[in-house]
C-alpha cells in the first residue's frame, strides 16, 4: 500500500512512531504546507525507510512565506527522498481575499518543480477552474489532484491533460457522489491517499485517521469497480511509482 498524501506530524499526532510502524511494509508520503512543517518532513524522511515527503507552501500559509520558503524547497528538491512539490494550489474557501496573490505563488512553485522534473501535489477547495487553466500550461509536468471530489467531467479533462487523482476517504462516505467518478475512470489514473488526520474513512469517521486506513479506500475503489483488493494495490503503487518516480 501507498499512502501518497498525509499530514503524519507533531501538531496532529503524539504517537508518530507508532503510526508509521503500523506502515512499516508499505510506504508513506508526508505532505508539508509551510515552512516549519517542510523542515518535519525532511527529518521524517531521514528518520525512516518507509517514508517519503513533498514540500510547498500551501494557499492558506501563504501570509507566512519569505523568500526562505522557496529556499528550503530548492535546497531538498533533490534528496531522493523528498519526490515532489506540495501541498500547494489555490483555496478560495478560506482566502478568497488573496487570488492573485496565491496564483503567483502557485505558479512559481510549479515552475520550481518544472524545472527540476518533480511532482506536484495540488490542494483545490472552490477554485478547480482556475487550477485547470493554470495547469493546462504545464504539460510534461506530473500532476497530482490531492482530494480529488469534483464531477466526471472535471476528472477527464484533468486526465487529459496528464494528472492522476488522489483518492481518500471520502469515497467511503455514504453519500458520496465520488463513487460514479470512479466507475468512470481508469484506474490507471488513480493515486490512493488518506489526507491524515483528516478525512477518515467509513467505518471509523470521526476518529482521527491515519494511513493504515489507505486499505479502506482501496476496498471502496475494488468493490466500484468489481476487482479484487489486490489488483487496486498493485495498479495505485505502478501509478504512485510513476507519479513520484519512487525507487522501490
Amino acid at each position: 500500500m501507498i499512502d501518497t498524501h498525509c499530514h503524519v506530524l507533531n501538531e496532529y499526532y503524539n504517537n508518530i512512531e507508532e503510526v508509521i510502524e503500523k506502515m512499516k511494509d508499505n510506504i508513506i508520503i508526508i505532505s508539508g504546507t509551510n515552512d516549519k512543517n517542510n523542515r518535519e518532513v525532511i527529518e521524517l524522511c531521514k528518520k525512516y525507510k518507509n517514508v517519503y515527503g513533498t514540500i510547498g507552501i500551501h494557499p492558506t500559509e501563504i501570509d507566512k512565506i519569505t523568500d526562505y520558503s522557496y529556499q528550503i524547497i530548492i535546497d531538498n528538491i533533490t534528496n531522493n527522498k523528498i519526490v515532489g512539490i506540495g501541498e500547494i494550489g489555490l483555496d478560495y474557501y478560506w482566502n478568497k481575499d488573496e487570488k492573485e496573490k496565491q496564483k503567483e505563488i502557485f505558479i512559481k512553485q510549479l515552475d520550481i518543480a518544472q524545472k527540476y522534473n518533480k511532482s506536484v501535489v495540488i490542494h483545490s477547495r472552490e477554485a478547480i477552474g482556475d487550477i485547470y487553466e493554470i495547469l493546462k500550461d504545464y504539460p510534461h509536468l506530473k500532476k497530482d489532484i490531492h482530494c480529488f471530489t469534483g464531477s466526471i467531467e472535471m476528472a477527464n479533462k484533468f486526465i487529459n491533460i496528464g494528472c492522476k487523482l488522489g483518492i481518500g476517504g471520502v469515497l467511503t462516505f455514504k453519500n458520496s457522489k465520488l463513487k460514479e467518478v470512479i466507475k468512470e475512470i481508469p484506474i490507471q489514473a488513480i493515486l490512493l491517499e488518506t489526507d491524515s488526520p483528516f478525512l477518515t474513512p467509513e467505518p471509523f469517521r470521526g476518529r482521527k485517521n491515519e494511513p493504515y486506513n489507505v486499505m479502506y479506500v482501496a476496498n471502496k475503489i475494488a468493490e466500484i469497480k468489481g476487482i479484487s483488493v489486490e489488483e487496486v494495490f498493485k495498479q495505485t503503487t505502478l501509478n504512485a511509482v510513476d507519479q513520484f518516480d519512487l525507487s522501490i
